[in-house]
């Protein structure tokens, strides 16, 4: 076993694989359009040629059922997404949408995020990277699994061009705090906030479902955008 295969397979995880039930539209798309779509961790892509050009690229952590993802892509034909996900309804349900909106400037990755981004993301390549609502591990014990860590910030430094951009979104606050911390500690990145604390939601993130109903019951949602110097 190679030095990086040992610290990868030391490395706590930030996610739990959780099957969950697949509708027959979702096990639909997973069978006949997965070659389409989806991406294989193991081989080395020139983006590029995945598209077909040369675009501004983005990656989303964790889309969950891609609805964000999606939304995205289709507002901005321009510019190029990569989504990463490891529970296979929500890539079902997003491939669904792609097929169904004729949206061509998405790929996935079914894998850890943190590989994908150690092993074939290039340095000083992507415009922006979206972490939206990820798992917030509330309990105390279980912190140590929260994604946005010091060693995930230098990492994000290092894929991201000069002036790209790192967005997380949360609807707890005590993460919220916590990413604040991290990220505001980090080098290589700023604060976009001019008070130096949370953005208002830009417009480009779209809002969910899940996010209104929150919203509508006083519900918190932090947003944060830390830019590349």
């Amino acid at each position: 076993m190679s030095s990086a295969e040992i610290i990868f397979s030391q490395r706590i995880r930030s996610f739990i694989r959780r099957q969950g039930r697949i509708t027959q539209g979702q096990q639909l798309a997973l069978d006949n359009y997965w070659d389409r779509y989806c991406l294989d961790s193991k081989v080395d892509y020139d983006f590029g040629r995945v598209f077909g050009r040369d675009a501004p690229l983005y990656v989303e952590i964790g889309f969950g059922n891609g609805d964000s993802l999606a939304k995205m892509a289709a507002a901005n034909p321009d510019k190029d997404y990569i989504g990463i996900e490891v529970h296979r309804p929500g890539i079902g349900h997003l491939m669904l949408q792609l097929q169904q909106q004729g949206i061509s400037n998405v790929r996935i990755y079914c894998h850890d995020a943190v590989e994908i981004f150690e092993q074939k993301i290039t340095d000083n390549s992507v415009a922006g990277i979206y972490l939206f609502f990820p798992d917030p591990w509330p309990k105390q014990r279980h912190h140590k699994r929260r994604i946005v860590r010091p060693a995930f910030v230098e990492l994000l430094v290092k894929k991201l061009k000069p002036g790209g951009y790192f967005h997380a979104a949360t609807d707890w606050q005590n993460y919220a705090e916590n990413m604040l911390a991290v990220l505001s500690a980090g080098t290589g990145m700023s604060n976009i906030s001019t008070t130096g604390c949370y953005c208002e939601r830009p417009d480009y993130r779209p809002l969910t479902k899940f996010e209104q109903r929150g919203l509508s019951l006083g519900h918190g949602v932090w947003d944060l955008i830390f830019k590349k110097e």
